[in-house]
């Protein structure tokens, strides 16, 4: 057997972004629709996603939620959790907990709540430069709580209107990504 005969071995995955903003884009428009917690200035958007170890990594925006997600790209080497179980992954810019999800039509995948709910954001424009601002800061060492460097070009959403109330600690999470406290996970 020649090099060229060998099996190739198994074939990753294809990126989930097209199917995951479909199907996000779906449940906006379906189970989502008149809910007041939707910002009507956003869409949905799968972004940024690319291979990180064994796994596809990207941004997932939608009008109530903004997701770092996780889905398998080698599946040999994908380990499924259960749902709203959790798994910490490490990143240059420190450990981040994701969430355990299942679906009929994506299969297992998992997600770390960004943003949610998404008031804090005037327009599309500005939840699109966030999401790709946190994917390249999650890889940003000087991200890190406790570093002495600055983050690269931090990008901070727009409000969308003034909060008068005094806000609450930030969060890790906050302070990685330059936003304010938020409310409750997206799912």
């Amino acid at each position: 057997m020649t090099s060229t005969d060998a099996p190739a071995g198994p074939q990753p995955l294809p990126s989930p972004a097209a199917a995951l903003q479909t199907h996000f884009d779906h449940v906006m428009r379906h189970q989502m629709a008149g809910v007041p917690m939707l910002n009507p200035a956003l869409q949905v958007q799968a972004l940024g996603f690319r291979p990180w170890a064994e796994h596809w990594l990207g941004v997932l925006v939608t009008p109530w939620f903004m997701n770092l997600v996780l889905f398998p790209r080698l599946p040999a080497h994908w380990q499924a959790i259960g749902e709203r179980e959790s798994r910490h992954y490490v990143f240059p810019a420190g450990v981040f907990e994701f969430i355990g999800s299942r679906d009929a039509e994506l299969g297992d995948y998992q997600a770390c709540s960004l943003f949610s709910p998404m008031f804090e954001f005037g327009d599309h424009a500005a939840a699109h430069d966030t999401a790709l601002a946190a994917l390249a800061a999650l890889f940003d060492p000087a991200s890190r709580p406790g570093s002495d460097a600055p983050a690269a070009n931090p990008v901070k959403p727009e409000p969308a209107h003034a909060a008068a109330a005094a806000k609450p600690a930030l969060s890790k999470r906050d302070f990685l990504f330059g936003g304010s406290a938020r409310g409750p996970r997206g799912p």
